[in-house]
């Protein structure tokens, strides 16, 4: 039998996704992005899960998009298929928090896969890049909107345009990720980091992401009316009356997710 693309474990109220080609840095396929935005797209749906985790292997985050498998792609092929590429907006619209846990190589497709989540926990061992200018090509994952989005627009050209890796400190300082630790407690932290968020209340997770994530789509005035509504709309769920209900009587909260 083969072996499944994407590896799923469930903590409690996380999920954990690993990409599982090992044996090629986990470099994109069209079938592997299928195969995760499939998983993460049951898992945004399952009320018993809060977060998700998604990380590669200690070499690999994921190496890039497979060059063997779009080499011999026609322009018109690549076009009506959306080839690699449609997977990305996919990640974009899962609504519940997604956190990225990278080691080794993050490149081209690989930084694109960490950039659509939200939070990114870098080890001391990963390097990103954008190296598509290499192959004659631009980054189609995204990386040209997001990423100046992230770290500014000369940083972001610098990387586009030379292709060249920075490594996970010089990350750190670009803002790139959030978080930088030792390869052998990525995990731990990540998921860590991830059950600290799932203790608080879904919808209110929910609506917090949302209105950061609009806030590099709209202009400042329909951020803060979004952002109005959202407060408004999470003052009618029980999940509110139960938090300052256990912040008047000094316990811990007992949300519910309604």
């Amino acid at each position: 039998m083969t072996a499944p693309l994407v590896l799923i474990e469930t903590r409690a109220r996380v999920a954990l996704v690993r990409l599982n080609r090992p044996e090629k840095l986990n470099a994109l396929t069209d079938a592997l992005l299928a195969e995760l935005v499939s998983a993460l797209a049951r898992l945004d749906a399952d009320p018993s899960i809060a977060v998700l985790v998604l990380t590669g292997s200690e070499r690999a985050f994921a190496a890039g998009a497979d060059v063997a498998a779009m080499a011999g792609l026609t322009a018109a092929e690549a076009f009506s298929t959306g080839a690699v590429t449609r997977h990305f907006d996919s990640l974009a619209r899962l609504r519940k928090p997604l956190v990225a846990a990278v080691a080794g190589y993050a490149l081209g497709g690989g930084l694109e896969l960490a950039l659509a989540c939200d939070i990114v926990i870098a080890a001391d061992t990963a390097l990103f890049g954008q190296p598509e200018v290499k192959l004659g090509i631009p980054p189609g994952g995204g990386a040209t909107q997001r990423l100046p989005r992230l770290i500014g627009k000369s940083a972001a050209m610098e990387m586009c345009l030379t292709g060249a890796t920075i490594t996970s400190a010089e990350a750190l300082r670009l803002g790139l990720v959030s978080r930088l630790v030792p390869a052998q407690t990525l995990l731990p932290e990540a998921l860590a980091l991830a059950e600290k968020i799932a203790a608080h209340s879904l919808p209110a997770l929910m609506l917090i992401k949302q209105c950061l994530n609009q806030a590099f789509e709209t202009p400042l005035s329909a951020g803060l009316a979004l952002e109005r509504q959202a407060f408004f709309t999470a003052m009618g769920f029980a999940d509110r009356a139960e938090g300052m209900a256990a912040f008047l009587e000094k316990r811990a909260p007992r949300f519910r997710d309604s």
